[in-house]
């Protein structure tokens, strides 16, 4: 069969062969010229697609055999760069002060002060301030004398103590009988120094533990113990006992918690006795942020078995950061009128009056801030007070020409404005300035008697010679403060103008001299009735260090 079909096969090839003979010959006619074209094609238009991300978590193991290899180096040689350096200040232990002035005046102020102890540190001050105008106002002087002594020793442990003690002994002269006699041109009154004054002596101890260095628990504690006992020569006398027990735990190193408990104890004696005695809790925290803070707390206060309620609430706001920060608060307090408080705000009280506290609740806000370099504040308040301390003279026929003030308690309220502003112009000059406007709203007395209402500073720094120079100006403006006259009618006493200047030069390092000129406009202002104020007085003395 296979051998049949190649046969066949041959024969139909050599009958192909055979049949192209038949062809004519000669040239080819091309009909139509052949054009190739391509069918148009439609574009399909394919997005890229990422591929599923692997999310599949792969635990890998190293095992990496550790193998030391010593090297061997030689040391470098370390020189030290020699370059030049400003000299440190130097710190002087010891200051003094002296000065002469008129009217006859001396000022001397002298203080020693180890503190290069890393574990110890000690002080000593001693100041004395005297004046007399007598050839001008007859007995119109006073001294003041002052004696501290303060140290603290810092334990290994992390605590520290603190002990104090001080000795203050202040003249005061009643001088007011003059304005008497000025007013009824005559010398209906005329005494020894020795009749008309008044000195008071104050003892005052002080002993306090605290945390010396800062806690791994960033939790701070303190305990402090302060003592005194004051009199005067009218057989008036006062001892105080105050125990302040602090803790403090901060959050984050920025959110304190703070926990402080007080007790004040007051015992005041002159023909009986009186006691005056206050207990309070403190706690509060405070939260800061970034653009604000914010203190919650409470004080809850006990006197003579009577319980108060203060909130401690403040909150602040930075509405253009470093520029302006808005604040607003709520808090109050029991503030003692015992014998020594009064006396510091009056030098010529009778010292026989009623003890009490002032029990007050003060609304609060405002802003602050610094814009190109001035620093300010603005602050208005709100302020509820019962047994607020007013001063009224008592009838000088009872005490023979010597005047003499008393105290009456009122409640009222207070709305106030204050104003601070610091200006620093250019590198030498600084200007600062602070203004406050009260307006007294009482319940019983007609006015505040003897409560200025309207204060207003100023002052003025120069720097020059390469800070050997120091000069400064100081302006006080006060309204004349409103007393009842001895014929019961309110009125108000002259105001005050208060123009001061200062200058110090340092002539060498450890010396210098000073020179400080007060009430330059000669203001005769009474702050409190029947006693004017000094006039024009001069101070000049020199300075040293040691």
């Amino acid at each position: 069969m296979k051998n049949v079909l190649i046969t066949v096969l041959a024969l139909l090839v050599v009958n192909t062969l055979t049949a192209q003979d038949d062809l004519p010959s000669g040239q080819v006619d091309v009909v139509k010229s052949f054009e190739a074209r391509l069918a148009e094609a439609n574009r399909i238009d394919v997005s890229p697609v990422l591929p599923p991300l692997d999310t599949v978590n792969r635990r890998l193991e190293y095992n990496v055999i550790s193998k030391e290899v010593p090297v061997e180096y030689l040391p470098p040689r370390i020189r030290p760069l020699a370059f030049r350096t400003e000299q440190p200040a130097t710190i002087y232990n010891g200051f003094a002060k002296f000065g002469l002035g008129l009217p006859r005046a001396f000022y001397g102020e002298i203080s020693y002060d180890i503190t290069k102890e890393e574990t110890f540190d000690f002080g000593i001050n001693l100041r004395r301030h005297t004046a007399n105008n007598t050839n001008n106002v007859e007995n119109q002087r006073f001294s003041n004398n002052r004696l501290e002594l303060d140290g603290t020793y810092y334990f290994p442990q992390g605590f520290a103590v603190n002990g104090s003690v001080g000795y203050t002994t202040d003249g005061v002269y009643y001088y007011g009988y003059n304005d008497v006699n000025e007013e009824l041109d005559t010398t209906l009154y005329s005494f020894d120094d020795l009749q008309v004054r008044q000195r008071f002596n104050i003892l005052d101890f002080g002993f306090g533990i605290f945390n010396g260095e800062r806690t791994q628990a960033d939790f701070n504690y303190s305990a402090r113990a302060d003592i005194y006992a004051m009199t005067d020569e009218y057989a008036a006398r006062e001892n105080a006992f105050k125990l302040d027990l602090s803790a403090t735990k901060w959050f984050d190193e920025r959110h304190p918690l703070v926990v402080q408990l007080i007790t004040d104890f007051s015992t005041f004696r002159d023909t009986a006795k009186q006691n005056l005695n206050n207990f309070f809790l403190k706690p509060s925290y405070t939260y800061h942020a970034n653009a604000f803070n914010v203190k919650v707390g409470a004080n809850i206060a006990s006197s003579d078995d009577e319980f108060f309620f203060f909130p401690d609430i403040e909150a602040n706001a930075n509405i253009i950061p470093g520029v302006v920060t808005a604040f607003a608060g709520i808090n109050g307090d029991l503030t003692k009128n015992n014998m020594r408080s009064l006396l510091e705000y009056n030098p010529f009280l009778r010292t026989r009056f009623r003890l009490s506290n002032s029990n007050w609740t003060d609304f609060y806000g405002g802003v602050k801030g610094n814009a190109y370099g001035v620093t300010y504040q603005g602050k208005i308040s709100y302020r509820r007070v019962e047994d607020l301390a007013l001063f009224q003279m008592n009838d000088p026929l009872a005490v023979e020409g010597i005047y003499r003030f008393g105290v009456l308690y009122d409640t009222a309220s207070i709305t106030a404005f204050n104003l601070t502003v610091s200006v620093p112009i250019l590198d030498m000059i600084d200007l600062t300035g602070s203004f406050q406007q009260q307006v007294f709203s009482l319940d019983n007395e007609e006015k505040p008697w003897h409560l200025p209402s309207t204060t207003l500073s100023a002052g003025a720094a120069y720097t020059a010679l390469e800070d050997k120079l120091r000069v400064r100006a100081d302006l006080f403006v006060e309204n004349g403060v409103p007393y009842r006259t001895p014929e019961g009618v309110a009125d108000n006493l002259n105001g005050l103008l208060d123009l001061s200047f200062g200058a110090e030069y340092q002539v060498v390092e450890q010396f210098g001299l000073w020179v400080q000129l007060n009430n330059v406009l000669n203001n005769r202002r009474q702050r409190w009735f029947r006693y004017p104020i000094l006039g024009l007085n001069v101070l000049v003395g020199a300075s040293a260090r040691f």
